[in-house]
């Protein structure tokens, strides 16, 4: 793919100001296969002309045809005492829910359940309302926040890893929802790549060209469209309000963040899942549990150890470093604490990993059986700070690390 990047201005019409950094360019003129980026930043500001929005609602439908497949037939399934026992995902959210664990499975139900089917439905909401003149813009505005919460790719990895759990305990089989999961993942992987919500801004709601110069240029922090505003201060897109930087971030991100830290001891400390082994009641911690698992098979062990302790602790110290950097108004280093923000938003997602394994567990075993599992007290408090440290990185503008800077733009290299 050809990587075009985006030049300093040179004329003063069709300008944009980036999201990240706060930089204003010349929009460029992409080809198909074309990526533009932020000549500072570096940041992914558009791409060239790609698939018809009738492909996309094309590829929504055949998600939500093997949706209910996905969720309600079994995924893996194993053979215990002549008994075959299957587990699903849906399976899987129900035993949490029987157990008591509602929020818990709230979490994992938001995440394989909820956000995917929502972005199925405004897909397919786009397509019915453009054509009686609905209100389109919340769907929009919901459809790029949806995607960073669709955690399919992670769901796939904890699937293997409770196969390789129960492996030693029963026998296993691929169950036929193995198939539909896989084609519904492969699926969302090409439904994202081609999927730009910038497009489908300037299909539905097209904004004229401005003659303004750089200083005036304002970007919405919600649609992020560049331009002025309205009469009424808002954004003449999405109508929410203009405003230079996403209100209070740094409050929430704090906020956000310190209660994430304090929920990572009980976590790390009480038993996140429960064995029932012919009676002999077996706790595990989220260490000892992958302690037990490097015992068999130690690549498994060392992606649930990066997903569940190094990511976590990695993320919390990473944000310390950047909310500190933006109040000690510290420049150096940008380049570096940049990098360090779009990681740690990347990354954030794999922790759900362990709950995921564990909804598989519970719905494989049940207590009625010589082998039992059972959800720890520790898997609350470990969903809620993944939850937390994700909503940290969303809430924090990463412009605020700029404004350390008296022009707002620092120089950036590779």
């Amino acid at each position: 793919m050809k990587i075009t990047a985006i030049r300093t201005p040179e004329t003063y019409t069709d300008l944009q100001r980036c999201v990240e950094c706060d930089h204003v360019f010349q929009r460029p003129l992409l080809r198909p296969g074309e990526t533009g980026y932020c000549p500072y930043c570096r940041a992914k500001i558009a791409k060239g002309r790609d698939w018809s929005f009738a492909k996309i609602c094309c590829l929504a439908g055949l998600m939500l045809c093997l949706m209910p497949l996905a969720w309600t037939l079994p995924l893996i399934q194993i053979r215990l005492l002549g008994m075959t026992i299957s587990a699903s995902m849906l399976a899987g959210v129900m035993q949490m829910v029987q157990q008591g664990d509602i929020i818990t499975a709230a979490m994992v139900c938001f995440c394989i359940i909820g956000t995917p089917l929502a972005m199925v439905m405004s897909i397919l909401y786009l397509f019915v309302g453009q054509r009686f003149g609905m209100n389109l813009r919340p769907v929009l505005l919901a459809l790029d926040r949806l995607k960073e919460w669709i955690m399919f790719d992670i769901y796939l990895i904890g699937v293997i890893v409770a196969a390789i759990k129960v492996k030693d305990y029963a026998d296993l089989f691929a169950g036929y929802g193995m198939v539909a999961f896989v084609s519904l993942t492969l699926l969302y992987i090409l439904l994202i790549i081609h999927l730009d919500i910038e497009r489908l801004w300037h299909k539905f709601y097209p904004q004229p060209r401005q003659a303004l110069a750089p200083e005036e240029v304002q970007c919405c922090v919600h649609c992020h469209h560049s331009g002025l505003s309205d009469q009424r201060g808002r954004c003449p897109r999405c109508h929410i309000k203009m405003s230079p930087r996403i209100p209070y971030s740094l409050q929430k991100s704090w906020a956000a963040l310190i209660s994430s830290i304090i929920l990572l001891f009980p976590a790390n400390l009480l038993p996140i899942s429960i064995i029932y082994l012919n009676g002999a009641r077996q706790e595990d911690t989220i260490f000892s549990g992958i302690v037990s698992l490097a015992s068999g098979n130690i690549p498994i062990a060392v992606v649930v150890f990066t997903a569940s302790i190094l990511v976590p602790v990695s993320k919390v110290i990473v944000l310390l470093a950047l909310l500190i950097s933006i109040h000690a108004k510290c420049e150096q280093g940008l380049k570096t604490r940049i990098r360090l923000f779009r990681a740690v938003k990347w990354i954030g997602r794999w922790s759900m990993l362990d709950l995921f394994v564990i909804s598989l567990m519970m719905s494989l075993v049940d207590r009625d059986q010589l082998l039992a599992f059972t959800m720890g007290p520790a898997a609350l408090y470990f969903g809620s700070a993944v939850f937390l440290t994700i909503l940290s990185v969303e809430w924090l503008d990463s412009r605020l690390l700029w404004d350390a800077h008296a022009t707002g733009n620092a120089e950036y290299t590779d």
